[in-house]
């Protein structure tokens, strides 16, 4: 039993030693070793090249080292075997602590402030919003978007959620379908995305969506985060949306090419935070830890949490 790590953009030598103190027994390999492709029988990966987990007949399961599976699923030839995402409460938190951060910096206008320090200006908000005036709208509550929207709510904020398909969360407004997308829109002061990329979300936060905010909120004009991933959303539109009026600030994780290009206007935007796709980093004893055991599950016959219908995307 072997396994391969096919991952890119992370220190593979860190990974392959963390893995094996994990795995007493398995071998793990990483690109330009030599080994056997008919002894692997996992594969652990991020952004790995398309096609280049082709030829490895033994294969029973893809591990993403990560909560999204998108890397993955757009290799065409992706072998026909379970695949698996990392969920964690490691990076569950940091998720929901990036979510609450903003939503927070949204709330008490702190944008106008750090521009107003900038400016030597002394001006408070003698009409500043309180957390419970403000409401919030997650799109996407799968574990990420249920513990964030759970946070937001013990903190005061007004909290409803939206999904393909209808959830139960307690003090939770849920709103499903694309039926009763406006009706959610409409009642959100601050749009929170943390979607999975799929067929039906590419280039889902556009212009028609920001239109459809709440006209009538205490922040005055609505705000988007978008902390799921950049394909979801229209770049284009968001600095249009900023420039009319639509939008009145956003902050933005991810993006439609990472790293995001120097010449983009986002950048120096006074309406945007910039972060570097770093919402959810999260620790890497915690994710090894994670894999390892989803790989003992599945060498004991069991099926670990995680599991992907790679039909829906997640």
């Amino acid at each position: 039993m072997s396994v391969l790590l096919a991952i890119s953009g992370m220190p593979l030598e860190v990974w392959q030693e963390r893995l094996s103190a994990l795995l007493p027994g398995m071998s793990v390999f990483v690109p330009g070793e030599p080994f056997d492709r008919r002894a692997i029988h996992y594969v652990v990966a991020w952004q790995h090249p398309p096609r280049s987990l082709n030829g490895l007949p033994n294969l029973a399961a893809i591990f993403s080292t990560g909560a999204g599976v998108d890397h993955l699923l757009r290799d065409p030839d992706l072998p026909p075997v379970p695949v698996y995402r990392i969920i964690d409460a490691d990076l569950t938190g940091r998720m929901s602590e990036y979510v609450v951060l903003h939503c927070l910096l949204h709330q008490r206008g702190l944008l106008r402030d750090l521009q107003n320090q900038r400016q030597r200006r002394w001006a408070p908000d003698l009409l500043q919003p309180a957390a419970q005036s403000v409401r919030v709208g997650i799109m996407g509550l799968g574990v990420l978007g249920r513990d964030a929207a759970q946070k937001l709510v013990n903190i005061g904020f007004e909290v409803a959620g939206w999904s393909r398909t209808p959830k139960d969360i307690p003090g939770i407004e849920i709103f499903a379908g694309d039926g009763q997308l406006p009706a959610f829109l409409a009642r959100t002061d601050i749009l929170v995305s943390l979607l999975p990329l799929t067929d039906g979300t590419r280039g889902l936060l556009d212009k028609s969506i920001f239109a459809g905010l709440a006209r009538n909120g205490r922040l005055g004009r609505p705000v988007l985060i978008n902390a799921g991933r950049g394909g979801l959303q229209n770049e284009a539109d968001i600095l249009e949306a900023l420039g009319d009026g639509t939008l009145g600030a956003a902050s933005l994780d991810v993006f439609e090419t990472e790293p995001l290009p120097a010449d983009s206007p986002l950048w120096d935007h006074p309406a945007v935070v910039v972060t570097p796709h770093s919402a959810a980093i999260s620790d890497l004893d915690a994710i090894t830890r994670r894999i390892a055991s989803q790989i003992n599950a599945v060498q004991a016959g069991e099926t670990p949490e995680g599991l992907v219908n790679t039909e829906e995307g997640y």
